[in-house]
């Protein structure tokens, strides 16, 4: 467990067919996992709707309203059925902030290890 906010990151070893046919080579596969403490969870894009919205089905069973933060917004294209870490807002619990989305070998991980 880390602290001082500092994300939980996990790696898993992927293993891969050379190009040769010969042995398996390793790649290394890491996975940022939501941290309880500051309110973050999975949830999952549903619907796109517009100037940076997004209707976001949470681990927890309630649709939100998800606002891309500008950290991510230039950087990462997000679309529906995306798998994203959110954090939902203390003042109105129906809205969050997106603030991460995983790539397919990472979502690949996250159900093969029981985390989604």
């Amino acid at each position: 467990m880390l602290d001082h906010g500092v994300d939980e990151l996990t790696e898993s070893t992927k293993r891969k067919p050379d190009s040769n046919g010969g042995g398996a080579g390793e790649e290394v596969i890491r996975v940022r996992l939501p941290n309880k403490r500051n309110r973050e969870m999975f949830g999952s894009a549903e619907l796109m709707l517009g100037a940076n919205h997004i209707r976001i089905r949470c681990i927890d069973g309630v649709t939100r309203t998800g606002r891309i933060k500008g950290k991510i917004k230039k950087k990462v294209w997000i679309r529906e059925g995306d798998v994203l870490i959110v954090v939902p807002w203390n003042f109105q619990d129906e809205k969050c902030d997106i603030i991460y989305r995983y790539t397919k070998p990472q979502v690949e991980w996250l159900r093969k290890n029981r985390y989604l």
